[in-house]
């Protein structure tokens, strides 16, 4: 049985964001700040995005405090609560709202009533969701078809998680299976890019996993369709009158053909049952995005976008902040960031980097991100890592959760392959210790807060070869 949505949308004057801050619900609070709504809320700390809400018109405090809220948030009847699963079940303000019988709702429970209101177009999988939905977007957003988008990463095409349009039908949107937030959704067509086991702290098993992204593929509404990664696991559960199309690089309903790589582009011909488009220039070539581009097109085309929008669009798509994020590109040092922070995702990072950088020394910086993905899959993580020439290892980024005896990065560190350049290091050294690092590539991966030392680092890094 699907989720349904409580509050009506006719009735709220007010939105107020408990975790506004984060990168999925400030695409949220923009959304009701463009549509004129009042929208205030609370998050932990200060950053640069929630800086930039705050001049887009969102009133956001810093105190955990119920007389922090103001007074137009506190009448029930006109004001919508959202709040994200990360926010503590005891957080004052959340306790205030459910305790005075406002309606309280997850973030994607909102993101659900958008699908319903519009067209959704969502992007599921272990990995690949959030380039694949900013490519879907901006392919989208550069036609003649326009969209809506709720992003989880800020596009360099426009600098924002959030896109709006007046005129459009349709709504690109994160599937996220964390907690299994996508059950909310009601997808017109739906991508699914990879089921590789994860968030094991909340599934418990891999059977569980694959069983939620199976109960996800039932939510796609007759007449949508469903673009997935040929050869994954699950087993799709379609209503009747659901088109199911497959996608890989080189195989399926939706692949690539004369696929050129060279000379820092990458060149194709898209293979489609509606229609071949010769020289796909991706906007960002590394190899990842030739499946991610597939899956992109493949949703762009099923829903009118014409050969030259399409063309056009891979080819000035710029990318997101933390997906294969170039900050230094130089014939001295190469320096990008990251966000892959799962075993297949790190394998995948750094075969893309080796296509490109064939003969060079590759090195990584890597954080674990939280104590169980470690424990689960500490062998894994050493496989992938183990790609590298040389591995700085840090500590790992808890976020949720409390610590768990014996597991540590030295589980990672101690199944690296014998014989490469390994080091346990501090984050707070590791400005120092990789401005004296003997490498040609060096990118940082992780999920966690080490990226807040990323422009240190490339500061760090262009001071020293003079750039």
């Amino acid at each position: 049985m699907q989720f349904k949505m409580a509050f009506n949308i006719h009735n709220i004057k007010s939105v107020y964001f408990v975790g506004a801050g984060g990168i999925g619900m400030s695409a949220l609070v923009r959304y009701f700040v463009a549509k004129g709504y009042n929208v205030a809320g609370y998050d932990k700390t200060p950053s640069p995005l929630t800086q930039t809400l705050q001049k887009e018109g969102a009133d956001i405090h810093f105190e955990e405090s119920v007389d922090a809220i103001p007074q137009c948030f506190k009448d029930k009847e006109t004001t919508l609560v959202v709040y994200t699963p990360a926010v503590p079940q005891d957080h004052a303000e959340l306790k205030f709202f459910r305790d005075n019988g406002f309606e309280v709702e997850k973030r994607a429970q909102v993101l659900g009533f958008l699908t319903r209101k519009h067209k959704g177009l969502c992007v599921a999988g272990t990995h690949g969701k959030t380039t694949t939905s900013a490519m879907i977007a901006h392919l989208m957003h550069q036609s003649h078809v326009d969209c809506n988008a709720f992003l989880g990463g800020i596009t360099k095409n426009y600098g924002t998680n959030y896109i709006f349009s007046d005129k459009s039908e349709f709504v690109v949107i994160e599937a996220d299976e964390f907690d299994r937030s996508f059950h909310w959704l009601s997808p017109y067509m739906t991508v699914i890019t990879a089921t590789d086991p994860d968030h094991l702290d909340i599934y418990g098993t891999k059977e569980a996993y694959l069983e939620s992204f199976e109960k996800y593929s039932s939510l796609i509404q007759p007449g949508g369709a469903l673009v997935i990664h040929r050869g994954l696991e699950m087993k799709p559960q379609l209503q009747e009158g659901v088109r199911v199309y497959e996608y890989a690089r080189e195989e399926g309903d939706f692949h690539a053909e004369n696929i050129r790589i060279g000379n820092g582009e990458i060149t194709f011909d898209f293979v489609s049952p509606l229609g071949n488009i010769t020289d796909i220039q991706l906007g960002v070539p590394v190899s990842i995005n030739i499946d991610n581009g597939i899956a992109a097109m493949a949703i762009a085309q099923l829903n009118g976008l014409t050969p030259d929008e399409i063309r056009q669009g891979m080819k000035t798509y710029g990318g997101v902040d933390r997906r294969f994020d170039f900050k230094i590109k130089s014939d001295k040092i190469v320096f990008l960031s990251d966000y892959a922070h799962h075993p297949k995702e790190i394998a995948q990072s750094v075969k893309s980097i080796r296509d490109i950088y064939a003969d060079k020394k590759i090195a990584a910086v890597f954080q674990p991100h939280l104590y169980t993905r470690t424990r689960d899959f500490y062998k894994e993580f050493a496989d992938s890592l183990s790609l590298l020439d040389t591995v700085y290892l840090c500590d790992i980024y808890p976020a949720r959760e409390l610590p768990i005896e014996g597991v540590t990065s030295k589980l990672i560190y101690n199944n690296l392959r014998p014989g490469m350049e390994k080091f346990l290091i501090r984050k707070e050294d590791v400005v120092e210790i990789v401005t004296k690092g003997d490498f040609d590539v060096l990118v940082s991966l992780g999920a966690g807060d080490l990226e807040d030392y990323v422009p240190q680092i490339e500061q760090a890094l262009r001071a020293k070869f003079g750039l």
